[in-house]
């Protein structure tokens, strides 16, 4: 390929999506990518099983400083479109749970099926290739690489965000957006675990590896799902997904038995089995490790018919209305994916090209859409870059 008319740096999920779609329109296309490896993060997301997309994908699943933005593409493409595909390419799958949606083997099911689809849509793609400069033409734009000098009339920028530097994600996207005078907004991990400090800390250690279903809310937003405590602080999906929310300095408040009034338990345990030690009563509702934690943290032992009902209404409280301040998060390294990034506003929701610079788009993680914990971010890939092989 001499002259491309499609360049597509970021051979990702959107990268890989905006490729094949291009293709098919008969548009020459170099999908280029710096890793040694094939959609590394493909193949790691899900365990290995790759939750490709989620069947509740909405716009109200994604977060964004223009909450709009989204809509136009989820609606040009979505969930319902990619599963078509995979059942095209008779890949097995099944939902895990809140419409999650796994391959039943590996990852590489999904990589292979967008390579063969590029393949047959006469897409060249390259890795090892790094992109040296960008520069404006009067017929579009100039890369230069390890693998030498291109021209084309669009440029696609399919490059991430920030999140899991091991497998390779740089700052690019960004660089290149600031180079031709369009807004970044300041990026911050998502999707990722607290960490904590002093007492908290020591105790999310000695409780280490311990899950529950807990309903963790930052503000007005609520999540219910699992809850982790680890050796560094708090993970689990639900917080997880209260991390897209939380801002440094907020308190999240934990609902640890989010199916009992602890409270209403106590109670009922000091009328029914008033000898019983209170971490017994509690253990009925919540694994004994953690209730012998709660009570010791409380500084609350002993039978329970020792107990005013104000030392119970406290440790109903530590267990239905547990508030915490976060140190922080275990930032980019651990995060699945980056808040934030290309501002929506400067770019077109019909077909992601930048207002201001005719010929370069931005898709995916780059762009300011976050989708939620589980599917929802691979499938804003599959959407925005459909949209924009549509248009470039």
């Amino acid at each position: 390929m001499n002259e491309p008319d499609v360049i597509i740096i970021g051979a990702g999920a959107a990268g890989f999506m905006c490729a094949i779609e291009a293709g098919k329109r008969g548009r020459k296309v170099w999908l280029i990518d710096h890793g040694s490896k094939t959609a590394e993060k493909i193949r790691i997301s899900g365990g290995g099983r790759c939750n490709f997309t989620n069947a509740h994908a909405r716009p109200e699943t994604f977060l964004s400083d223009n909450p709009h933005f989204c809509k136009s593409a989820l609606k040009q493409y979505s969930q319902h479109d990619f599963i078509a595909l995979v059942e095209k390419h008779g890949i097995a799958y099944h939902e895990k749970k809140l419409g999650q949606l796994f391959c039943d083997g590996s990852a590489q099911e999904i990589i292979d099926m967008l390579l063969q689809e590029c393949n047959e849509a006469g897409v060249i793609y390259e890795n090892e290739t790094i992109v040296e400069s960008i520069e404006k033409t009067e017929t579009g734009y100039k890369i230069r690489t390890n693998r030498g000098d291109k021209n084309c009339t669009s440029l696609v920028i399919a490059t991430g965000g920030l999140s899991i530097p091991k497998i390779g994600a740089t700052r690019f996207g960004y660089d290149i957006a600031k180079q031709f005078g369009i807004n970044v907004l300041e990026t911050l991990p998502a999707l990722v675990p607290f960490t904590f400090q002093t007492s908290i800390l020591e105790r999310c250690k000695t409780l280490s590896g311990l899950s529950v279903d807990a309903i963790v809310s930052c503000g007005k937003i609520s999540f219910r799902e699992g809850l982790l405590f680890t050796h560094r602080g708090l993970s689990g999906p639900s917080i997880l997904q209260i991390s897209s929310y939380w801002r440094e300095g907020d308190e999240i408040a934990i609902n640890l038995c989010a199916d009992r009034d602890i409270f209403k338990l106590l109670k009922g345990h000091k009328k029914h089995t008033p000898k019983q030690e209170v971490q017994t009563a509690l253990s009925d509702a919540l694994p004994k490790r953690l209730a012998d934690s709660i009570c010791e943290t409380e500084n609350i032992t002993g039978r329970i018919a020792d107990l005013p009902d104000k030392k119970l209404e406290k440790l109903a409280k530590a267990v239905n209305d547990w508030r915490v301040k976060p140190a922080g998060t275990e930032g980019y390294r651990t995060a699945e994916v980056t808040l934030r990034g290309v501002d929506a506003t400067e770019l077109s929701s019909k077909t992601m090209e930048a207002k201001s610079q005719p010929g370069l788009f931005f898709i995916g993680e780059v762009v300011d859409v976050t989708g939620h914990l589980g599917g929802f971010n691979f499938q804003w890939a599959w959407s925005s870059g459909y949209v924009a092989g549509q248009n470039v």
